[in-house]
């Protein structure tokens, strides 16, 4: 076990949420629909019937939300910008008010010395290009190159940070594969062409960026490793083709330019080369890589899918109630990865948290939640065990800043360090975030204790 001390000078402590999940006013002041504010109408899709509507009402609280952000010390915000508040059609007319909500929020997170990190896209897709194709449609960089011009001339004099995709893996896969996000397709080719232009519409957001801003942009992957369910070879050949497909397609193309050696073999003659030309953008220099991690996955030999791998649980490790293996060591073993293979790249943990059955407030507003707290001093732990062994992380986000709407599984699952009453719209901060104030304030001290 390291040496728990004090984290770097400069450390970046944040947190981290997302514009459907929390934003509600879907439609509000001129702003267009979405894939999710559409596919969560569909019959069956979403946990109870539940939508994004009003989610944390964070489009009408945002100022209450940031003096949230003040009163925990926040160094730095990681939200996403909602394309279709920005360009309601997807391209062309500019929408000046929802351009204006994300320009006031820039400026007030500003104001409190809390730096904004926004991500262009996290996984809301204005519908009106759903209707073209959506990520399918060939056309598509130019459309997301488009849209980041847009926002980069409006914000990209403050804004210091900036992430093109959110895990563009779950785009394809569980859009396109599992059919349990927008657009609901299963089609492992379809899933390959989206897969090839979300990575050139990264590369074209980062172009235009290099020509209008001076700050800072990246890309945020969620990875976790790969391990055989039992000393099978069958469970060894999943678990090799479930690192190629979750882990490598992205991120290995990312820094090569090409795809990860297996990837044909997994996707077939959908899984085109990529040109010269496509090659250099989308392998442009990161400044920066953010990584998502919240469990290992154990891997057996499955039957269907491309992959021909299922994710499952080994008897008797701890998991999160959403069945989710806690495995904080995973964490520095996936940023000593990234480091050994790709170079020593300036590196953020962009998203890591916790889901457990949180307890009312109590008579005296506390909600004490003893699991999460746990998780968090495991998985901080475990970065500075990283950073010990060589690797350039610059900052953690907390997942997520608020309870919110969690994708398919509606309000069931709580991964918030501030509880969010759905029907009062209270904010409540829970035990999880005061020891996370109690990091931040220190540095990491505490973790000493």
């Amino acid at each position: 076990m390291a040496n728990l001390g004090r984290f770097p000078d400069g450390f970046v402590w944040g947190a981290a949420t997302s514009a459907y999940q929390i934003e509600g006013s879907p439609l509000a002041d001129g702003a267009g629909p979405s894939n999710w504010h559409r596919f969560v109408r569909l019959e069956g899709v979403i946990e109870n019937g539940d939508t994004g509507d009003l989610a944390c009402d964070h489009y009408r609280l945002w100022e209450k939300d940031v003096e949230l952000m003040r009163e925990l010390g926040l160094g730095a915000y990681r939200f996403s910008i909602a394309w279709s508040r920005v360009l309601p059609e997807g391209r062309g007319a500019v929408n000046p008010r929802g351009l204006d909500f994300y320009a006031r929020l820039v400026d007030r997170l500003l104001e409190n010395d809390i730096v904004p990190a926004p991500t262009l896209y996290h996984w809301d897709l204005p519908a009106a290009l759903e209707d073209r194709g959506g990520w399918a449609n060939a056309d598509i960089p130019s459309w997301f190159q488009d849209y980041a011009q847009v926002v980069f001339e409006r914000l990209g004099d403050r804004v210091p940070m900036w992430a093109t995709l959110n895990e563009p893996v779950l785009v394809s896969h569980a859009g396109h594969v599992l059919g349990i996000h927008p657009p609901g397709h299963k089609s492992a080719s379809e899933a390959a062409a989206v897969a090839r232009h979300l990575l050139l519409a990264h590369g074209a957001a980062v172009e235009a960026y290099r020509g209008t801003a001076k700050g800072k942009i990246g890309i945020v992957l969620n990875l976790e490793p790969r391990v055989p369910a039992s000393g099978s070879t069958a469970d060894a050949e999943a678990t090799r083709r479930a690192d190629i497909y979750y882990n490598q397609q992205y991120l290995h193309t990312l820094f090569t330019g090409h795809w990860p050696e297996g990837l044909a073999e997994i996707l077939g003659s959908a899984c085109r080369e990529l040109t010269t030309r496509e090659s250099a953008s989308v392998s442009q220099p990161l400044d920066w890589l953010g990584v998502n991690y919240y469990s290992r996955r154990p891997t057996s030999r499955g039957e269907d899918g491309p992959l021909h791998a299922d994710d499952v649980a080994i008897e008797g490790h701890p998991m999160t109630d959403l069945g989710w293996e806690i495995y904080p060591e995973g964490l520095t073993e996936i940023l000593v990865r990234v480091t050994e293979r790709y170079g020593k790249l300036p590196l953020y943990v962009t998203e890591n948290g916790s889901v457990f059955v949180d307890p009312d407030p109590s008579p005296t507003g506390i909600v004490d939640d003893p699991q999460r707290v746990a998780y968090l001093r495991r998985h901080l732990a475990a970065a500075l065990v990283a950073i010990e062994r060589g690797v350039d992380l610059r900052g953690y986000f907390a997942w997520s800043l608020l309870d919110n709407f969690e994708w398919q599984r509606g309000y069931s699952q709580r991964f918030g360090i501030v509880r969010v009453d759905y029907a009062t719209q209270e904010r409540t901060i829970k035990e999880s975030a005061r020891f996370y104030r109690e990091v931040i304030a220190g540095n990491g001290a505490v973790l000493s204790r």
